[in-house]
């Protein structure tokens, strides 16, 4: 757990992304082979991993923070619309199968995934200013979606940033500061959720699980702060790409249990 503790930090500052994405398929392996209930082992994986993003991208907001290549303006504006989508995303969570929740978790990635291996980098990024209708449905679909597959949503916020303009890096800062707010009241959601259901999962509080998140915790903050500074010296033109390949592994890995189950 330890091991798989130093990918998700370091991933999780360089794409912005919360780590979830690593995180809940890691889990979701730990837990099954600990014997946690099947009917709940996803909630388990989706909350823990929330609650283990709350500090992780805290400190890749900082270091991004500091290359100036986070938007508080779009956070702010943006976010309050997608914490409305994530608290009804995860009661929508709360009521599927873990079948289900593995299904909707591949096919979002997938999506996202040719999104940005067939987008063509624009040699001078001009921010475009976005509606405020476009901010509600986009951020209630981001926050709805996020929910259910435990992420930071930057797999779909940093596309959506770069439609509107931003640079990658300038996208990929925003979206980790907006992941934060998803994952605070995502977890919070999952914590009660979970103890509503009365699932009593062994050590763990609703369906966050103690010990993964004290093994994570320390980790997964030290390694995000390499990822995040690890991502201003890359090429720009070719960030977008190497996110793209990773969403498609995942995402064939995630659809390859789908049908094992």
């Amino acid at each position: 757990m330890a091991l798989t503790a130093i990918p998700v930090g370091f991933v999780a500052g360089l794409f912005g992304i919360g780590g979830g994405l690593i995180t809940v398929p890691f889990l979701y392996y730990i837990f099954n082979q600990l014997g946690v209930d099947p009917q709940y082992v996803m909630h388990l994986a989706v909350g823990t991993s929330f609650a283990i993003i709350i500090p992780t991208s805290t400190v890749s907001v900082m270091t991004h923070h500091k290359f100036k290549a986070v938007d508080f303006e779009i956070v702010k504006s943006y976010g309050l619309f997608v914490v409305s989508g994530v608290v009804a995303g995860t009661i929508f969570a709360a009521s599927l199968k873990t079948k289900a929740l593995v299904l909707f978790f591949s096919v979002i990635i997938f999506l996202l995934s040719f999104y940005l291996l067939l987008l063509k980098e624009k040699e001078q990024s001009v921010i475009k200013e976005i509606k405020l209708s476009l901010k509600i449905i986009f951020g209630f679909i981001v926050g709805f979606l996020s929910a259910p597959m435990g992420i930071g949503g930057a797999i779909m916020n940093v596309p959506i940033l770069k439609f509107f303009g931003y640079s990658i890096n300038k996208a990929i800062g925003s979206a980790a500061a907006i992941g934060f707010l998803i994952a605070l009241f995502g977890a919070g959601g999952f914590l009660i959720s979970g103890s509503y259901l009365k699932t009593n999962l062994p050590l763990s509080i609703g369906f966050l699980n103690v010990p993964a998140f004290l093994i994570f915790i320390p980790i997964t903050t030290f390694m995000a702060r390499i990822g995040a500074k690890t991502v201003h010296k890359i090429d720009k033109s070719k960030i977008s790409k190497f996110f793209g390949i990773f969403l498609l592994i995942i995402a064939s890995k995630f659809l390859y249990e789908y049908f094992k189950l």
